[in-house]
């Protein structure tokens, strides 16, 4: 089933169930006002949710309407905890090569991981605001999953089985402020603003085969200013699957239902895929030229991200969403 929650009723938002196409939905307020309490109650609510879903898919259900995804909250439009990991070594490698370092040991055996911001996520059609140009305006697409309640200290085999929902995040970065951030020791702050969630989550048995081994096996594609910018594929070169990831999170405490992880920026080995950020591709340009030549967003430039499974159909919907300057108070 597919999940969205439109920007009604709150904070958190209405849910509601749509449609496998993504044209149409209905109000499932009669389960669960919002999708941070279905997945409170996940094992009860879900079959429910799921019944609804069948009915609107089968064309049976009552009260449906026409999507408008500008009508979209994000699906979970604030989180008890987003932990985003950094799962595509390749990406930290080519980072840490243009500076002349290397790939410490552990990092192929431990993952790297921080605390994001989770107060807060845009909707999918919601700007990108930033205050200055010059903080090096950055997107980076992103697979995230959601969790139901996870027990401290669980094992990536017990992990798999809370993982419930599946969807995609621009984990906007302002990269030119992240080099004073990360030299007092203490990790980001101001460098990472709120980030943007993709229209609708999915159950993953809506991925079918192209969800396994806890990856999804489809490229990511990002367009910028209608331009293709990248689609590197999000099952390879992932060094650390979700279910790992969650676990890792959950190694000292647990984590409460609605908790999301993110996979990281998606980066190949191959090159010729592109890029998901900014970031990688001026990388690349100082590895095979010695300078990057391309700046980071500007004000007005529009970000694209959207994953279309083997039939070419979009799957959770695009964030589609324009940089634009945040006045001062």
């Amino acid at each position: 089933m597919k999940l969205a929650s439109l920007k009604e009723g709150g904070r958190d938002g209405t849910l509601i169930v749509v449609s496998r196409d993504l044209s149409r939905a209905v109000r499932a307020t009669g389960i669960a006002a919002t999708l941070q309490q279905a997945l409170e109650d996940w094992s009860n609510l879900a079959p429910r949710l799921a019944a609804l879903s069948q009915a609107l898919n089968e064309g049976s259900a009552d009260g449906v309407f026409d999507v408008d995804v500008a009508q979209f909250a994000a699906p979970l439009p604030r989180a008890y905890e987003f932990v985003d990991g950094s799962a595509y070594l390749p990406h930290v490698a080519r980072v840490r090569r243009a500076r002349g370092a290397e790939v410490p040991e552990s990092f192929y055996t431990d993952p790297l991981m921080y605390q994001a911001t989770s107060a807060g996520f845009s909707g999918p059609r919601d700007p990108v605001k930033v205050v200055d140009e010059s903080y090096g305006i950055d997107l980076e697409a992103e697979i995230v999953i959601v969790t139901d309640d996870v027990p401290m200290a669980v094992t990536p085999a017990q992990a798999a089985a809370h993982i419930q929902l599946v969807g995609l995040v621009n984990d906007v970065s302002l990269r030119n402020l992240i080099p004073q951030e990360l030299a007092k020791g203490f990790g980001f702050l101001q460098s990472k603003p709120r980030s943007t969630l993709s229209p609708v989550f999915v159950t993953p048995d809506e991925l079918g085969d192209a969800w396994r081994d806890n990856k999804l096996h489809l490229p990511l594609l990002t367009h910028v200013n209608g331009a293709w910018f990248g689609a590197p594929e999000a099952g390879v070169d992932m060094q650390f699957d979700f279910a790992q990831l969650l676990a890792h999170a959950a190694k000292t405490r647990p984590l409460s239902a609605g908790t999301i992880v993110g996979s990281g920026t998606i980066a190949n080995e191959d090159t010729s895929k592109g890029a998901s950020c900014f970031a990688e591709k001026r990388t690349v340009e100082t590895l095979e030229s010695g300078a990057a030549t391309t700046p980071f967003m500007s004000f007005g430039d529009l970000v694209r991200i959207e994953m279309l499974d083997r039939d070419g159909n979009s799957i959770f919907g695009a964030i589609e969403q324009r940089i634009e300057r945040q006045p001062l108070p």
